[in-house]
């Protein structure tokens, strides 16, 4: 018996695939659970339509991102903090303080603190050159200066 996966499954495939299965496994669990549906013409159909709706959606969420990286291209921000000994920070800048800072040059679109591909906080003075996560294949990096505050 031939079914269409919702879900990937272990050990039997991914979303969208067609396996072939024994008729009491597909009949008794896959279908019942909603795990799969039988792999009929009319299914088969139905599949390459989503697939083709997926690909165009996957294709336009590509263009968009890159839309956006043009515009943060060569981006430099900078950051007043007061420092101490060692020039180390009082206090720290973290995504959101990038994300804000970013978002406050008069972008089209919301920048979510989730795409900034900071893997800790930033406690000392001096540049840093940070990942923005745009898509799974468009990263562009910005330019992080945290100076010292003039008291």
């Amino acid at each position: 018996m031939k079914v269409i996966l919702k879900k990937a499954i272990a050990n039997l495939g991914g979303a969208g695939e067609v396996v072939s299965v024994k008729p009491g496994f597909g009949r008794n669990y896959l279908i019942p659970q909603g795990l799969a549906y039988l792999a009929s013409e009319a299914n088969m159909a139905r599949l390459e339509q989503e697939r083709a709706v997926l690909e165009e959606r996957s294709r336009r969420d590509f263009l968009e991102a890159r839309r956006r990286a043009a515009q943060l291209e060569g981006a430099s921000i900078v950051f007043k903090a007061r420092a101490g000994e060692e020039d180390k920070l009082f206090g720290s800048v973290t995504r959101a303080d990038i994300a804000e800072q970013i978002q406050a040059r008069g972008l089209d679109f919301e920048l979510d603190k989730r795409i900034v591909m900071l893997d800790e906080p930033i406690k000392t003075l001096g540049v840093r050159t940070v990942p923005i996560q745009l898509h799974a294949d468009v990263t562009v990096d910005v330019e992080v200066r945290v100076e010292p505050q003039e008291s």
